[in-house]
């Protein structure tokens, strides 16, 4: 569920004040991952490594206050609730968007990814759910990237997690993650705070 909120009796009341009228209020931040841990866990157990790594940013997500507020159309929410949104490649060519709601419990989280994105992919229409805080994902790995800075738009305003190729090393894996999030939502102390509860979900599975 989501309500509005009163942006000036809010925790980011300061900071609703000096963004919420800003034409550039995304800011992003890049941090390389280890994920060696969940690189061979996705190959023993045979589960997509890019499911692993959308439970990890939920996991990570859900420890963190700012996440569940959200400012849209120049109002403030506050959802209970978050999900996960992943980019499809549908069977005739396009993409579609897939929301899968998170949950601690991993093999439930598995299995919406597996179901909701096989809805997606065969039916090419999107899966929305406005009741959650999205937290937006991109997995572009037909090559490795340093960092990637999205596009903005007031249209969507929801934290955004992307990455490319990983990288393998002789003794570990590792992943560059690019962090987008709107400066209404957080500061960028929150954000780092954010990634590195996101290394040690990773390290933790």
């Amino acid at each position: 569920m989501k309500h509005e909120i009163a942006p000036q009796e809010s925790n980011r009341k300061e900071a609703y004040n000096l963004w919420i009228t800003s034409p550039m209020p995304m800011v992003t931040l890049t941090k390389t991952f280890d994920i060696t841990r969940i690189q061979k866990i996705a190959k023993q157990r045979g589960v997509k490594l890019n499911m692993l790594l959308c439970w990890c940013i939920g996991k990570a997500a859900a420890q963190t206050e700012e996440f569940y507020t959200l400012p849209e159309g120049g109002k403030l929410f506050r959802y209970d609730r978050i999900a996960i949104n992943v980019i499809v490649n549908n069977i005739k060519g396009g993409i579609n968007s897939c929301d899968i709601p998170y949950t601690d419990d991993l093999e439930q989280f598995n299995s919406s990814y597996v179901t909701l994105t096989s809805e997606v992919k065969n039916s090419c229409k999107s899966i929305f759910n406005e009741e959650y805080m999205i937290v937006g994902t991109s997995a572009m790995t037909a090559t490795e990237l340093d960092s990637i800075v999205n596009q903005y738009t007031d249209k969507f305003c929801n934290p955004m997690v992307m990455w490319g190729r990983y990288r393998k090393g002789w003794f570990k894996t590792t992943l560059p993650i690019s962090f987008q999030f709107h400066h209404v939502q957080m500061d960028g102390g929150h954000a780092a705070r954010f990634l590195e509860l996101l290394q040690k979900s990773i390290n933790a599975l």
